[in-house]
């Protein structure tokens, strides 16, 4: 690779601490606890900002700077959360990720006073407020906090529910997360030789194109799932009372209301996206149906549904893999290539699985002055290059809105409503260039690579969110739910998009223990809404390449405005079911495509 001289396969976590044991880290708290303590001593009796558009501004310039350099001890609680993500093993790092964590709290209770407060400014001076020349820099900052003040407790009551949220929540889903990324078993792989394998490598075997392979992880992996359901079982109930317990206190009517008020996106814009995808469940059915055929089978397994489908069986090597990456995105925009560079030359990238490691992937970033870090468990596989290109996208995304001068602390961040529209975005033209210049066959492939990622991005996780609501109304009907009960729900939902073409076999029903998602209150229709903002910005940029201006406009945006009035200033109405239509019409006519490209190979008749 002549343009990116060195990579480092694991995280150089300098830029934050030298070491867990770094003296700056006790002089960063302290001088966190510092500035928090002058914020208090300085605003927290003086209620003038409440009244004086002057003094509110004052004060919000104030909170942006601790916000900016600090935050509730960002830093720290970052440095440790990346360590323990490394290794969920390690008590002592644990034990230091705790204690952060204890001070994050503390602090963001000694400052909450302050939201709250502007929270009780009444309706004639929000009005006020809102359109005063001075607060314009905050001014969407101030319109969430106004929306979001109906559901606010009293001081007393926010601190305990801060205080009680890692008992209550975390620590349960930390628990059964560890529990399983210390799963080892005795398994065949892809070179036929048995040997000790942690969880996510049996997860990635499922999906092996060899039968026996995949059939012994499978029964590895129920048996790890069937181990670790009782706990599971547990676990999930204790936090669906977490959520009960919140919106009961707070007054929100669905149990979802809290991601939407968070992510600054109306109810009725998750609504019709889910209904528009569900009502076109059909085109997943579909593409299972066309799977079946060709593995010439009646029926697939439920393990079965991500097993590749032709000769892409090529394994990447890490290098190959950046250079493909780099290529790609340096060709789409020199600023997207020149970020990428600088996190594969610095050790932001940490790529290889290894015992106690988090699973799965992601992209981490705790604020506007720290750095960006990605997570991979990069095994060679063709989607391990797809998934490398979604992480930087969200990296590049974060690296906009940091060099964007508009950008204030307080509007640092995206909502999750379109977090991943930069990832997919990204993601996709990797898979464009893989596919320009290639015969049938491999189109075919590829196709089918394609088809597979889109289902089980925006069918699958359409189903994962009204999973969600299923086991919340049920848990509020009910009580509780035995791990029956949630498997029986889990299936339901999975035969809902799979159809009647994927058996739903014993051991499906534990699926929902390992799966992440569920824990985290319905942020999978991110996904869903992504991929298809996406697919839309795609098809602009590849008509007219002077386009890609639009999508570094909504890069460098973050929070200074809802999701709707930014796609809506780029001429993208996410409200509009016929919106949403548009990216599943272009999924349904690549499945045509690929039905007669097999057909024409004479896969299927």
């Amino acid at each position: 690779m002549k343009e990116i001289t060195s990579f480092k396969t694991s995280w150089d976590l300098s830029p934050l601490f030298k070491s867990d044991n770094d003296p700056n880290i006790e002089v960063e708290r302290k001088k966190c606890e510092k500035v928090v303590d002058g914020f208090v001593k300085k605003w927290k009796e003086n209620k003038r900002y409440l009244t004086d558009p002057k003094k509110l501004r004052e004060a919000l310039d104030d909170y942006e700077l601790w916000m900016r350099n600090y935050g509730a001890n960002s830093r720290e609680s970052f440095y440790f959360f990346l360590r323990n993500s490394d290794n969920q093993l390690d008590g002592k790092v644990k034990a230091k990720m705790q204690k952060a964590d204890d001070l994050m709290v503390e602090l963001i209770n000694k400052m909450n006073f302050f939201i709250l407060d502007i929270g009780k400014i009444d309706l004639k001076n929000q009005n006020v407020f809102l359109k005063n020349k001075e607060l314009q820099k905050y001014r969407h900052f101030l319109e969430m906090i106004f929306r979001e003040a109906k559901y606010y407790l009293s001081e007393a009551q926010e601190k305990i529910d801060n205080l009680k949220s890692q008992t209550a929540y975390s620590n349960w889903k930390n628990m059964r997360s560890s529990f399983i990324s210390k799963e080892q078993r005795n398994c065949i792989g892809e070179d036929g030789k048995k040997k000790i394998r942690g969880f996510e490598e049996l997860l990635a075997l499922v999906s092996s194109k060899s039968k026996k392979v995949r059939n012994e992880a499978a029964k590895n992996v129920n048996d790890i799932l069937e181990k670790n359901s009782d706990v599971a079982e547990w676990e999930i109930n204790s936090i669906l009372q977490d959520l009960k317990v919140e919106d009961e206190l707070r007054g929100r009517d669905r149990p979802d209301l809290a991601r939407h008020i968070s992510d600054d996106i109306e109810s009725e814009v998750v609504d019709v996206l889910i209904e528009t995808i569900e009502r076109r469940f059909d085109i997943s059915k579909r593409f299972y149906k066309l799977k079946a055929k060709l593995l010439g089978v009646k029926k697939l397994k439920y393990h079965e549904r991500n097993v590749p489908i032709g000769e892409l069986d090529k394994k990447y090597s890490i290098s190959e893999a950046i250079e493909l990456n780099y290529k790609v995105l340096n060709g789409l925009d020199k600023q997207f290539g020149s970020i990428f560079k600088d996190f594969v030359e610095n050790g932001r990238i940490d790529f290889l699985p290894k015992k106690g490691k988090r699973g799965g992937a992601y992209c981490s970033d705790n604020g506007i002055n720290l750095p960006t870090f990605i997570s991979m468990n990069f095994t060679g596989r063709l989607n391990d290059v797809t998934t490398m290109a979604h992480e930087i996208g969200h990296a590049i995304n974060d690296k906009f809105m940091k060099m964007a001068k508009k950008t204030n602390a307080l509007h640092y961040g995206i909502s999750m409503a379109v977090a991943e529209v930069a990832s997919t975005f990204m993601e996709d033209f990797i898979f464009h260039r893989l596919l320009s210049g290639i015969n049938d066959e491999g189109r075919f492939s590829l196709l089918m690579t394609r088809l597979n990622d889109d289902v089980s991005t925006i069918q699958r996780q359409t189903a994962c969110y009204i999973l969600e609501k299923d086991l919340h109304m049920q848990y509020r009907k009910t009580g509780y739910l035995t791990k029956k009960d949630i498997g029986r729900i889990f299936q339901k939902n999975m035969k809902a998009y799979m159809g009647s073409f994927v058996e739903q076999l014993s051991g499906s029903q534990n699926w929902w223990v390992y799966w992440s998602h569920i824990r985290y209150y319905f942020y999978v229709y991110s996904y869903v809404s992504g991929i298809l903002i996406s697919k839309s910005l795609q098809n602009r940029v590849k008509k007219d390449p002077n386009e890609i201006e639009k999508v570094k406009y909504f890069l460098s945006a973050g929070n200074s405005d809802s999701p709707k009035n930014i796609f809506k200033t780029i001429g993208i109405d996410i409200t509009k079911k016929e919106f949403w239509n548009e990216g599943l019409d272009e999924m349904e006519n690549l499945l045509e495509e690929t039905e007669k490209l097999a057909r024409k190979l004479s896969k299927i008749k």
